[in-house]
């Protein structure tokens, strides 16, 4: 099956969208964790924490690899999402659509299995207005701008790197 993006163009585009959509997505977690009394080193330290729990290297270290940790797994969710995208066409020619569910699918993942399967006790959380919160940051900061990103890149051609 032949593809619509440049080798150069799908690698710049995983990259730009991972920065743009993790970046986008772990200011959301600090925020709605500042709304209840949270803080963003909390966040970061609850990241490395899921992802390594027997590890215990002190707030600062913890932090950083929590925030490692999250643009780690963003990239896959983008290098996922541009590897369909450069082999399913119509997902870039309704980007929109695409990113709506693509982040619907995301959320799903995420939250009915990712971390109800790490945290069995916390997860899912039925909460209406945490739900609404959760849906907002994967579908609106995530998957669309994965989803446009990768519209856009599939454009770009090497010479433009």
């Amino acid at each position: 099956m032949t593809t619509s993006y440049s080798v150069s163009g799908f690698w710049r585009g995983v990259v730009i969208a991972t920065t743009v959509a993790g970046t986008l997505d772990i200011l959301s977690a600090f925020l709605f964790d500042i709304l209840v009394k949270g803080t963003p080193l909390g966040v970061l330290r609850g990241i490395a924490a899921a992802a390594l729990p027997q590890v215990d290297i002190g707030d600062p270290a913890s932090a950083a690899l929590g925030l490692i940790v999250h643009f780690a797994i963003m990239f896959v969710m983008v290098a996922v999402y541009f590897t369909f995208a450069a082999r399913i066409r119509p997902l870039n020619r309704f980007a929109w659509l695409s990113g709506i569910g693509y982040g619907l699918a995301l959320w799903g993942v995420m939250y009915w299995a990712v971390l109800p399967w790490r945290f069995p006790t916390l997860f899912p959380v039925l909460d209406p207005e945490e739900v609404a919160m959760q849906l907002f940051s994967h579908v609106v900061l995530v998957g669309l701008p994965i989803a446009l990103i990768a519209r856009r890149a599939a454009r770009w051609h090497a010479t433009e790197w």
